[in-house]
C-alpha cells in the first residue's frame, strides 16, 4: 500500500511539472499583442526553446495521467490530484483557443443593453471598447453569439464586475468553468455506481483527462458548465428523480443547446418506465393506466423544459432570439481537416481534380453534411425509441459523439459532451484504446488556438478516420463472435450434463 501511494504521488508530480511548464511556456506561444497576461516569466530564452518546453510539458501531463490510470484509485484522490494539475493551468493564460474573449466580448454587447444574437462583437469599436475587440480574433468579429442565454448573461455580469480589466474577466470566466468540472467530480462517482462500473475510473477519465484539464479549464470553454449540469440532471434521472435530471438539463442547454438532447432521452425513459409499471406499484394520484402514465410523464418533461427556458430568456431579456439558426450555424463557418464531412469533402475534389474534373469542395461539403445530419438524426430517433433507464446513459453518451464527428466543425473539445457519459460505462472503462485517443486529441490543437493539421492534409485524416471505423467494426465482430461461442459451448455443456444424467 504505502508503495501504491508513493507511485501516485509520483505520477501526480509528474503532471504538476508538465502543466507548470505549460504555464511557464505558454504566454510565448499564444500569439497576438493586444493583451499582455500578468506574469511573463521568460525563463526560456527563444521561440523554439518555449516550443520544446511546452510540448515537453504536455507529454508529461499526458504520461502522468496514463500511468495514474494503471490502478484503481478513490474518485476524491484523482480530484486532489487533479485539482494539483489544474492551479497552474488557472493562472496562465487561455491556451488552445481565444474563445474566452469572444464569451467576454458578446457579454460585454449584453452588459450595454444590446442584443448578442443580433450584433457581433465589431459593435464594441463603437462603444470604444477597442481593447476588447482586438482580443477577438477577426474570423469571429462580425458572427453573432451562438451560445445559450444564461452563458451569456453570467458573462454580462463578469463584465460589469471587471469592467476593462480583461485578465480579470477570463480568470472569472475560468472559475466558471472550474465550477462545471466540479459537477462533473461530484456525480460522475454516483453515475458510475448506478451503472454499476468503476467509479474511480470514470472519474480518471471525465475528471482529470488532458482532455478536460486542457481543451476545457485551460482554454475556458463554457462547455465545462453544459457538461456538467448535463451529467448531474443524467445522474439524478437515474436515480429516479427525472423532473429534477430535466431541469437540470434544460438549464444546461441554456449554456450550449447540444444538452438539450439529454432533456429527450430522459423524458423517453420516464415516460417508457411509467408504461411498464404494474398498476399496484403507483403511486394512487398516479393509478392512470399505463398509457396515460406515459402521457402525463412526458407532458410533465415539456411543462418543465418550457418554464426552464421561459424563465431564462425573460429573466435575462433576450426572449427567444436565442431560438435562432445562427445559434447552430456558427460552428459550421470553420472549415477543419479532422472535421469528417471536410475531409470527405476535399478529399473527394481532389481526386476529381486529378481525375480532370471539375468540383467544389465546399458544396461536396454541404452535401455531405446534411447527408450525416440525417443520418444522425435517424440515429438519434431510434435511440430515443429504444431509451429506458437501463440503457440511457451510454446511448446518449454515443449520441453526442456521433453528432460531433457528424457535425460541421469536430474541435477536440467537443468530444468531452459524450465522453463525460461513456466513462461511466463499464464497457468503456475496460478500454485500452479510448485513453489514448482521447490524448492524441489534445496535440491537435497549436498553443494559440489553430489547427495543427492544416487542410491539405484531409486525405491523411480520412484515412484514419476509415482505418478506425474498421478496427471498431472488426473488434465488435470478433467480440460478438467470442459471446456466441460461448453460449455455444455453455450449451453443449449443459446437453452433455443432461445426456450423462439421462444415461
Amino acid at each position: 500500500m504505502p508503495d501504491e501511494r508513493l507511485t501516485g504521488w509520483g505520477w501526480a508530480g509528474l503532471g504538476l511539472a508538465g502543466s507548470s511548464a505549460m504555464a511557464v511556456a505558454g504566454p510565448d506561444l499564444i500569439g497576438g499583442k493586444s493583451i499582455s497576461w500578468w506574469f511573463t516569466p521568460h525563463l526560456v530564452q527563444g521561440h523554439t526553446a518555449n516550443v520544446a518546453v511546452f510540448y515537453a510539458g504536455m507529454a508529461a501531463l499526458c504520461v502522468a495521467w496514463l500511468g495514474l490510470g494503471r490502478r484503481s484509485r478513490k474518485p476524491s484522490e484523482l480530484v486532489l490530484i487533479g485539482a494539483v494539475w489544474c492551479l497552474p493551468l488557472l493562472a496562465g493564460p487561455p491556451l488552445f483557443s481565444n474563445d474566452v474573449y469572444s464569451y467576454l466580448a458578446q457579454g460585454e454587447i449584453l452588459h450595454l443593453g444590446l442584443n448578442p444574437y443580433h450584433y457581433g462583437p465589431e459593435l464594441l469599436g463603437r462603444f470604444g471598447q477597442t481593447h476588447l475587440l482586438a482580443t477577438v480574433s477577426p474570423f469571429w468579429r462580425t458572427t453573432t453569439s451562438p451560445y445559450g442565454p444564461l452563458f451569456l448573461a453570467l458573462a454580462g455580469v463578469i463584465n460589469g464586475v471587471v469592467g476593462s480589466h480583461l485578465i480579470a474577466g477570463v480568470l472569472l470566466i475560468r472559475l466558471i468553468e472550474l465550477a462545471g468540472v466540479a459537477l462533473v467530480a461530484v456525480f460522475t462517482p454516483r453515475l458510475a455506481r448506478v451503472l454499476g462500473a468503476d467509479p474511480g475510473r470514470a472519474t480518471w477519465m471525465a475528471v482529470i483527462s488532458p482532455l478536460v484539464l486542457l481543451e476545457l479549464i485551460a482554454a475556458g470553454h463554457n462547455d465545462a458548465l453544459m457538461i456538467g449540469l448535463l451529467v448531474a440532471g443524467v445522474t439524478v434521472a437515474m436515480e429516479r428523480r427525472p423532473l429534477l435530471g430535466i431541469a437540470l438539463c434544460a438549464i444546461a442547454a441554456m449554456i450550449k443547446l447540444p444538452a438539450a438532447v439529454g432533456i429527450v432521452f430522459i423524458a423517453a425513459a420516464w415516460a417508457r418506465a411509467e408504461s411498464a409499471r404494474p398498476e399496484s406499484a403507483r403511486p394512487l394520484r398516479m393509478k392512470t393506466g399505463p398509457p396515460r402514465g406515459a402521457a402525463r410523464a412526458l407532458a410533465l418533461s415539456a411543462a418543465v423544459t418550457v418554464a426552464v427556458f421561459a424563465a431564462v430568456s425573460v429573466a435575462t431579456g433576450l426572449g427567444l432570439s436565442w431560438a435562432t439558426s445562427g445559434v447552430l450555424s456558427t460552428p459550421g463557418k470553420v472549415h477543419l481537416a479532422i472535421t469528417p464531412v471536410t475531409a470527405a469533402g476535399w478529399s473527394l475534389a481532389s481526386l476529381l481534380h486529378l481525375l480532370g474534373f471539375s468540383a467544389s469542395s465546399r458544396g461536396i461539403e454541404s452535401v455531405l453534411g446534411v447527408v450525416a445530419l440525417a443520418l444522425t438524426g435517424l440515429l438519434a430517433l431510434a435511440l430515443i425509441r429504444r431509451a429506458r433507464y437501463e440503457n440511457l446513459v451510454f446511448p446518449l453518451g454515443a449520441l453526442l459523439l456521433v453528432s460531433v464527428f457528424a457535425g460541421p466543425a469536430t474541435w477536440p473539445w467537443y468530444l468531452t459532451w459524450g465522453l463525460a457519459l461513456v466513462a461511466c460505462s463499464p464497457v468503456t472503462g475496460r478500454s485500452r484504446s479510448l485513453p489514448l485517443l482521447m490524448v492524441l486529441a489534445v496535440f491537435l490543437v497549436k498553443p494559440n488556438g489553430i489547427l495543427a493539421l492544416p487542410l491539405h492534409t484531409a486525405p491523411f485524416v480520412l484515412a484514419c478516420y476509415l482505418i478506425a471505423v474498421a478496427a471498431a467494426w472488426r473488434s465488435r465482430r470478433r467480440r460478438g463472435g467470442e459471446a456466441l461461442s460461448g453460449r455455444v459451448r455453455s450449451l453443449a455443456g449443459r446437453e452433455q450434463t443432461a445426456l450423462t444424467n439421462s444415461g
